[in-house]
């Protein structure tokens, strides 16, 4: 297997049998958690680089080009983003981060869905950076109303 599509399919949790988008945002949910503990810096650099490294690595497969169900480093970068809505871990937190980054990505409001009809490398991580995005500023939000609960 080669080292794009390794990336690609986010250190092959593309391939699980069953709902590999959101096995993959589980699985980078707890990265992230990991990370954000460690330090929020950690986290922003695993979403740039998961971000750029997903444009580069899709962009080197000619059938990962329009979204099949094994790309998910897109799932990877757009629920780091999320998760980059808090300042510190949360449980609460990365519960909320989850649901809003899963609903933005699967229900593809506005811009969401307009980056994922783009297509190609770009439009496949887009969407999922988008999603991330809004769910990163409803967490934001909701961690400045809700001090101490999330």
């Amino acid at each position: 297997m080669s080292f794009p599509r390794i990336v690609s399919s986010g250190a092959w949790t593309g391939y699980f049998p069953v709902a590999p988008g959101t096995f993959a945002s589980v699985f980078a949910l707890g990265i992230g958690a990991l990370l954000l503990w460690l330090s929020p810096y950690l986290l922003l650099a695993a979403a740039i680089l998961a971000t750029f490294g997903g444009i580069w690595a899709i962009g080197q497969l000619k059938d990962a080009l329009h979204d099949p169900g094994w790309v998910v480093i897109d799932e990877f970068a757009g629920q780091f983003i999320a998760l980059l809505g808090l300042a510190t871990l949360s449980w609460t937190g990365v519960a909320l981060a989850f649901a809003l980054f899963r609903f933005f990505d699967i229900v593809k409001p506005g811009p969401v869905g307009w980056a994922d009809r783009m297509g190609g490398a770009v439009g496949v991580m887009l969407d999922d950076v988008i999603a991330g995005i809004f769910a990163g500023i409803i967490v934001f939000a909701a961690r400045m109303i809700f001090p101490g609960y999330i």
